[in-house]
């Protein structure tokens, strides 16, 4: 049992051993194969309508290659940008899209790295070229999307461009290929705009417009220019609809709701203005705004919208028909009322102030005084001589009615004791 596992342990430790030779033996050959690495590029550029076909080669063998993992560094910047892009690349080819660029420069690096632990190894240094394209006539080609079914599309054409040229345009999408419906032209009949209408938008698929120089001459192609773009970053959204204001308490609330699109009609795509007038606009993300104070004078509100958070697009909208908050008359009411009430308590005031001062209060307050003794006198006098009248009055008229009692006998005595009790009471 001793002696296996003392075979075991020998064993171990010569693996160990040869593996640590095996090591040291590669770090010491390992400059020498980075040595033997002359890495050179070999880079060519062919045209195609308006695009540009990069392509390079190196000087690593095929044994070198499937050893290492080689990766390439393209660097390219068109004449009229100052914008450098750089990308990492494991093929070596890059298609770059002239559009309505007049050339580039162009530089190209290798880089070896170690297959099992990516580290760099090697770079070679940069192959640089410089492609210039055939003159340029066309400039600041731009499109737009409204009313979700129309587009238009606009250029400029330098003046120096030929005479016997015209130009045509066309688009790609969704795989079909569509010719436009309406030409825009010039004074010199020359073609610098497309209208189309009653179209179809996928939001997702590029658009690539095409724009043919023809020469009139003998109908040949010269030369076309390309570029794409993605719908919904070039989509004019209308205004929001179903605009509403309501004045509670003393702000204002207003809503609205989110316009059709050929895009995403999430909530949280939308970014939105809000402009009451005289008042600074607002940005708003939600479908309503809450204006803290009520307009003392003739207003109203507009909102506008655009997309910015599912998609980067820097068109807004038209902004939507005038909303009134308050018109002239709710204006001059308020104000009438206003006016009234200050001038009622400013009356007020000055008439407590009046009574205050001339003790207009104490007099209007004060007792009547009581009648004199000689008025007096007469006012008992007076009432003493009628109390008499009255009573000879009452005296003569039991009289008759005594009288004419005699003739009707008993029943008329009852009549009389009874008339004569209800005016005693």
């Amino acid at each position: 049992m001793t002696h296996i596992t003392y075979v075991h342990v020998v064993l171990m430790l010569s693996f160990f051993q040869h593996k640590t030779l095996f090591s040291t033996g590669l770090a010491r050959r390992q400059p020498d194969v980075v040595d033997e690495l002359r890495l050179h590029n070999d880079l060519q550029v062919i045209k195609r309508e308006s695009q540009v076909i990069l392509y390079w080669n190196n000087n690593l063998t095929k044994e070198e290659t499937e050893k290492y993992s080689v990766k390439y560094i393209l660097s390219y910047t068109f004449f009229d940008t100052s914008q450098e892009r750089k990308e990492r690349l494991q093929e070596k080819k890059k298609r770059i899209r002239l559009e309505l660029h007049t050339g580039f420069k162009a530089k190209v690096k290798t880089q070896v790295f170690m297959k099992e632990t990516e580290d760099l190894i090697k770079e070679s240094g940069w192959t640089e070229c410089t492609y210039r394209s055939p003159p340029v006539y066309i400039q600041n080609l731009s499109c737009i999307i409204y009313n979700i079914s129309f587009l238009n599309c606009t250029w400029h054409i330098k003046a120096e461009d030929p005479a016997d040229v015209q130009y045509y345009f066309s688009y790609r999408h969704t795989e079909k290929h569509f010719e436009c419906q309406q030409y825009i032209k010039n004074a010199r009949n020359k073609n610098i705009g497309c209208h189309m209408k009653e179209i179809s938008f996928q939001p997702l698929k590029k658009i690539i417009l095409n724009i043919s120089v023809i020469d009139l001459r003998n109908n040949s192609r010269r030369m076309s220019y390309y570029k794409g773009f993605t719908p919904q970053k070039i989509e004019k959204l209308n205004p929001p609809i179903n605009v509403s204001v309501s004045l509670e308490n003393r702000s204002i609330k207003i809503h609205w709701k989110p316009p059709p699109t050929i895009g995403s009609r999430e909530k949280n795509c939308f970014k939105y203005q809000v402009k009451i007038t005289n008042s600074k606009i607002v940005n708003v993300t939600e479908e309503k705004y809450e204006y803290p104070l009520r307009p003392a004078k003739k207003c109203s509100a507009q909102v506008r919208a655009k997309k910015e958070v599912c998609i980067t697009n820097k068109i807004w909208s038209d902004w939507s028909e005038p909303v009134i908050i308050c018109d002239e008359k709710t204006v001059d009411s308020v104000l009438l009322s206003l006016t009234l009430f200050c001038l009622v308590i400013f009356l007020g005031s000055l008439l407590i102030c009046a009574c205050r001062r001339y003790r207009l209060l104490e007099a209007i307050a004060m007792p009547f005084p009581g009648p004199t003794d000689k008025v007096a006198t007469w006012l008992a006098t007076d009432e003493t001589h009628h109390q008499k009248q009255n009573s000879m009055q009452l005296e003569m008229h039991s009289e008759i009615i005594l009288i004419i009692s005699e003739d009707n006998g008993d029943e008329d005595i009852q009549r009389h004791r009874h008339l004569k009790e209800s005016e005693d009471l």
